[in-house]
């Protein structure tokens, strides 16, 4: 025991002769190398360990192992430094005996808060690339919270071949003088759509954006009530359809006209509409007045699944549960007797990746026999699309669009004329559109063929006679999404 107690104490002695000696070491180290070695040794601490040193027992060994020990520190300082790409920073026994202490750095200031982050471009109206919403612009609006608005200011120069009597191969107009308000946040909101637009479509002749304005869905075309629970959702006025692939006005698809498949579908329609997004699922179901017929009798319904990011299956239908006979004044009504009571079914196809758009979908569409509304005899129609986009560099795009539609039945058993060319015949087309775009400007170009296939003799096809099968068309449209 007292051999224990005698040496506990000779090995305190010989510690109190080392921290005699080390802090003095230490201070003209430090005093030399300008705190920078008390750096190196916090670096180089961090990921290597320093071999074990022998215990000392005198001041001058102390010394020889401070200087082993910045050596050594200076060897793992060039290691890291090397292993990070960086310069060694110097050690205690490199720095300049005469180098001063630095000093002390300043205390940080306080720090700005972050800047306020950018408002984003809005789901509504629904785009496809290669445009897309502007950013919009925020008003606080009091008890109804913030206010989005945006807007699109377009116009376009159309010439075409082989024009049907009345019309005239070649024509300018306002494609689009619409703004967009909306709230998007909270359990209720809204958006209102307002302006002047034009809905021009391969095959068909010119409507001025007056005439279309005025004969068609009026001033507000789009318009609806949102109450937003979680993932559901009600929307309830003028919506746009759940049917097809393309959306209605220009500035909204990849091509500035409308193709062949997009008039058998519905456009905008009045109504109610439920939606509910369930992990890769989402569902819609929709009880409205189809072809805009103010007869509230058509259900429409559309399924979209989400394998990942870049690939989405859809099933979309609609049909008319009645049956009504609207009396038009005018060809350009949006309620045609054919296809206001037709059935139509679509199996869409999306797939995205980086700056590439593909969209194949199939159409199929039907309108049975129904003497008491006109409908001596029905026919049905059989699609396909193809719509693509890809987008280059310094805002330059180009998307393509073939498409095929073929009817049933013929003009000799009376067979309800479905395309507008005659009964029993069917459309190519195909449709081109290099578009260039910087910040809310963009200008581009549609180049488009149509041809008509089985034309009957009695010619509703293109040109004086009606019985020209193609019809090439140029349309340039240009303008700014604000």
């Amino acid at each position: 025991m007292k051999n224990k107690t005698f040496g506990v104490c000779a090995g305190l002695l010989a510690l109190g002769l080392v921290g005699l000696g080390a802090p003095a070491s230490h201070a003209r180290g430090r005093l030399a190398a300008g705190g920078a070695g008390s750096g190196s040794e916090t670096e180089a601490t961090s990921d290597v360990s320093l071999p074990a040193i022998p215990p000392a027992s005198s001041p001058a060994n102390v010394g020889q192992r401070t200087d082993a020990l910045k050596a050594d520190l200076a060897d793992v300082n060039t290691e890291l430094a090397g292993k990070k790409g960086q310069e060694p920073i110097p050690s205690a026994a490199e720095v300049p005996e005469d180098q001063a202490s630095p000093a002390p750095a300043a205390a940080p200031a306080a720090q700005a808060a972050p800047p306020a982050a950018a408002p984003m471009p809005l789901s509504s109206p629904s785009m496809t690339a290669p445009l897309s919403t502007a950013v919009p612009h925020e008003f606080s609006a009091g008890p109804f919270g913030k206010i989005d608005v945006t807007g699109i200011l377009s116009g376009m120069l159309w010439t075409e071949g082989d024009h049907v009597p009345g019309d005239s191969p070649s024509h300018y107009d306002l494609t689009n003088g619409q703004v967009f308000v909306q709230k998007t946040t909270g359990w209720w909101q809204f958006y209102l759509e307002g302006g002047a637009y034009n809905i021009p479509a391969i095959g068909t002749t010119f409507l001025s954006t007056g005439e279309t304005t005025k004969d068609i869905y009026g001033p507000f075309p789009v318009g609806y009530l949102k109450l937003v629970k979680g993932n559901f959702n009600v929307e309830i006025g003028e919506l746009p359809t759940l049917i097809g692939a393309e959306y209605t006005f220009s500035f909204e698809n990849m091509n500035i006209e409308r193709g062949l498949l997009w008039a058998q579908e519905p456009a905008i329609s009045r109504g109610i509409q439920l939606n509910e997004t369930y992990k890769k699922l989402t569902l819609a179901f929709s009880w409205n007045d189809g072809f805009f017929s103010n007869r509230y009798t058509s259900l429409s319904g559309s399924l979209a699944w989400a394998f990942n990011a870049s690939n989405t299956l859809s099933f979309v239908a609609s049909g008319n549960a009645g049956a009504y006979a609207r009396v038009v004044t005018n060809l350009s009504s949006p309620t045609p007797l054919l296809q206001n009571n037709s059935e139509v079914y679509n199996l869409i196809y999306t797939y995205t990746h980086g700056n590439l758009l593909v969209t194949p979908y199939y159409q199929y569409t039907t309108v049975p026999t129904n003497t008491n509304i006109f409908i001596p005899m029905g026919a049905h129609t059989n699609g396909g699309a193809l719509l693509v986009n890809y987008n280059f560099k310094h805002g330059f795009s180009l998307a393509a669009r073939p498409e095929y539609i073929k009817s049933s039945g013929s003009a000799a058993i009376g067979s309800a004329n479905l395309l507008g060319y005659g009964p029993g015949t069917g459309a190519f087309s195909f449709t081109i559109t290099p578009t260039y775009s910087k910040d809310g400007f963009f200008i581009r170009g549609d180049f488009s063929i149509v041809h008509v296939t089985s034309l009957p003799t009695t010619g509703f096809a293109f040109g004086p006679t009606g019985t020209n099968v193609n019809q090439p068309r140029g349309v340039i449209e240009a303008g700014f999404l604000f």
